[in-house]
């Protein structure tokens, strides 16, 4: 009997990869890929990832720069890249328009050639996954590495879309506190919302019922987004590490006093 549990569990882990198809929802309309014909792209090309953020390691990758699907997109336009667990990663066009420095590949997982799974247990990265090359030299967050991504759509800008997340009006543009704002909306509105403002089905509310700076003491906030399981250590953790080199200490500074700020402003999304 154990043996039949066994070899059926690793015929599961051996389930082949299908086919997929990835939904764009830019101003040039919607355009729906398919796996094969991402594949076969003329700019298509194997790109290796140096410390890839999802596997921790070098990866290699046939990939189309995304800059070439983002048919009429500016520098100045919103994208959301939406994955199948519910991650919602909000990106500014800008860096992904980049042919320069830091570079964003849409990397296509091939079914005759399907990527390793994550964790022992979990699916591949796949079946598209968007990932950079010199990423350090764009300042590119983790939350900036969206996998299994299904869509990606232009927006309008999240303050539009979220009122419940902007901070007091009264506020100068250059405040601490917009600046913390700037980068919650990088580095954390992918996975959570605020005051229930958001599109992720991913993590818990950072601000209702508590902030956490309501209940974590003294510095041990910065603690855990420095290293989330130094604190809680749990097999099913997905929150990542957001090393200095990521999110430095004058940043962490600002993201803290963004979200002490909102504990003060508790409301129901509109």
């Amino acid at each position: 009997m154990k043996s039949l549990i066994l070899l059926c569990s690793a015929l599961l882990l051996a389930t082949p990869v299908h086919a997929a198809q990835l939904t764009l929802e830019l101003d040039a309309g919607s355009r729906t890929w398919q796996t094969d014909e991402l594949l076969k792209h003329p700019l298509a090309r194997t790109v290796t990832v140096k410390d890839d953020v999802s596997y921790k390691r070098d990866m290699s990758y046939r990939a189309v720069p995304i800059s070439a699907l983002l048919t009429g997109i500016k520098a100045d336009d919103h994208l959301q890249a939406v994955a199948l667990d519910g991650f919602a990663a909000e990106l500014p066009a800008a860096p992904l328009l980049n042919q320069d420095g830091a570079q964003a590949w849409l990397a296509i997982e091939d079914p005759a050639k399907p990527w390793p799974p994550l964790a022992e247990g979990k699916h591949s990265a796949g079946p598209f996954y968007l990932v950079w090359t010199n990423p350090q030299a764009g300042h590119i967050s983790p939350e900036q590495w969206p996998f299994e991504v299904a869509s990606i759509k232009r927006l309008a800008p999240v303050a539009e879309r979220f009122p419940a997340l902007r901070p007091d009006p009264k506020l100068a543009a250059g405040d601490p506190v917009n600046q913390g704002f700037a980068l919650f909306q990088k580095n954390c509105l992918a996975c959570h919302r605020l005051n229930g403002a958001g599109d992720s089905q991913f993590g818990p509310d950072l601000n209702i019922p508590y902030s956490p700076t309501e209940y974590f003491g003294a510095d041990f906030l910065k603690r855990y987004i420095r290293d989330p399981q130094s604190l809680r250590r749990w097999p099913q953790a997905k929150m990542p590490a957001f090393a200095s080199s990521v999110l430095p200490d004058a940043e962490l500074e600002l993201l803290v006093g963004y979200l002490k700020h909102m504990a003060g402003r508790k409301q129901a999304a509109q």
